[in-house]
């Protein structure tokens, strides 16, 4: 077994996601090449000090170096048990961005402008649970709880939550099913049997995107993901069931939606209206 396929083997141990082994052992595969597919096990400190030197001449986003140096660290510190040659690398900070949002309005119009009766019910329901785009297209029919009023969601990492089944989502994906039928066991199926591909669910947003008029804008559907918790938020739901509903780990992930509800920071009284005129 190589070293690569040896980390792969870990971090399924660990409970990576599919996603992250993916990515990690990409990470790793460019490392090997920048020294001539020599094998990690056989290059040191040095070796790796001048790897991330190089990344950062690259002028890569903090994004792009967290995973390299991510995939670094766990190949050294769990699979070759050699935390010393990772030690000196540093987390580079990652730009706090607010998260783009739609207004309601927005969020109606968009909706409104997918031609495929499948695509949107999907959006609508990534929208009205705050999901993933991953996680939407993996939902079951058998994850729907009507009677409990919840869907039962596989998240990142392969964590498992629920989030709100609202009656008008329910209402909308019952009609939905009795039309499009889709294939067993999936409630948004591909042509090929299988669920939905995110791929296919992306295309069909960046037009529905074009037609509403918000093709200018830097908007994917992660965005519906993040309006959904904002209008949570303005709606006066507490930040602690936004958090469990969105499937975050920190609360911190959570209240930078705080920060971006303009109707919440509208409200914020001005300390010059307390002050008294003369």
């Amino acid at each position: 077994m190589s070293i690569r396929d040896q980390m792969v083997h870990d971090l399924k141990l660990a409970g990576r996601a599919k996603k992250t082994i993916k990515h990690y052992r990409e990470c790793i595969q460019q490392f090997s090449r920048f020294y001539d597919n020599r094998c990690p096990s056989e290059l040191g400190r040095d070796e790796v000090r001048e790897w991330v030197g190089y990344l950062m001449q690259q002028q890569k986003s903090a994004s792009l170096l967290r995973q390299h140096f991510a995939a670094l660290r766990f190949l050294y510190t769990k699979t070759l048990a050699k935390p010393e040659v990772v030690s000196f690398i540093s987390w580079p900070k990652q730009p706090d961005r607010l998260p783009e949002v739609l207004s309601e309005t927005e969020v109606w119009k968009l909706l409104g402008a997918f031609y495929e009766p499948r695509m949107r019910v999907f959006f609508t329901t990534q929208y009205a649970c705050g999901l993933r785009i991953g996680e939407a297209s993996r939902i079951k029919t058998s994850d729907i709880d009507a009677a409990r009023g919840v869907i039962h969601i596989n998240g990142k990492g392969d964590i498992e939550r629920v989030v709100t089944l609202s009656p008008r989502l329910l209402t909308i994906l019952r009609a939905y099913w009795k039309q499009v039928r889709p294939t067993p066991p999936w409630l948004f199926s591909g042509s090929t049997g299988g669920h939905l591909s995110p791929g296919v669910a992306w295309q069909a947003f960046q037009a529905a995107a074009k037609k509403a008029g918000l093709d200018e804008r830097r908007i994917t559907p992660h965005i519906l993901r993040h309006s959904f918790a904002t209008h949570l938020l303005e709606a006066g739901a507490e930040l602690r069931i936004i958090q469990v509903l969105l499937g975050h780990k920190n609360i911190k992930s959570t209240t930078r939606y705080a920060r971006v509800s303009t109707r919440m920071i509208a409200k914020a009284k001005s300390p010059l209206d307390k002050i008294v005129k003369e």
